[in-house]
């Protein structure tokens, strides 16, 4: 089966969504109904829901199969792959790695957000290097592919 492909946008409210308390089950409903509400207390000037559903049947985004096979965006950019891995992986872009021209050093991950990581990732990007820790997990580079 071939993977459900996002946009970086739609992958980084879904993601939001998540950070902030939304459960999987609340996800799936709002997307079955096709309901905005319960994305309302979640706007501010950064996130906005309101045309999410609309954009993902024009654009056809298949959110239902994203949200329990998982998906992979569509491109990325250097400043929304940063908040993509923010919103994901609840980290900080000022302490807890580090971006730069067409790359992001520094990442610490576990082993299995690393494979998330992979798995969603847009083809125009690649890990570049990973390096085991000592306490687990991986330091990791991305990068480009362009650069790579």
């Amino acid at each position: 089966m071939e993977q459900v492909k996002l946009s970086q946008h739609t992958a980084i409210l879904l993601e939001h969504a998540r950070k902030e308390g939304i459960t999987e089950e609340q996800l799936q409903q709002a997307v079955a109904s096709r309901d905005a509400a319960v994305f309302q207390a979640l706007e501010n000037e950064d996130y906005e829901y309101g045309d999410l559903f609309t954009y993902a049947q024009e654009h056809g985004e298949k959110f239902e199969q994203a949200l329990t096979d998982g998906y992979r965006m569509t491109f990325n950019t250097r400043n929304g792959l940063k908040i993509w891995l923010e919103e994901a992986f609840r980290l900080n872009s000022e302490t807890d790695f580090v971006v730069g021209e067409g790359r992001i050093d520094g990442l610490h991950l576990t082993d299995a957000q690393l494979e998330r990581l992979k798995q969603t990732l847009a083809v125009n990007w690649v890990v570049a290097a990973e390096i085991a820790l000592a306490t687990g997990g991986k330091e990791v580079s991305l990068c480009l592919k362009a650069l790579a």
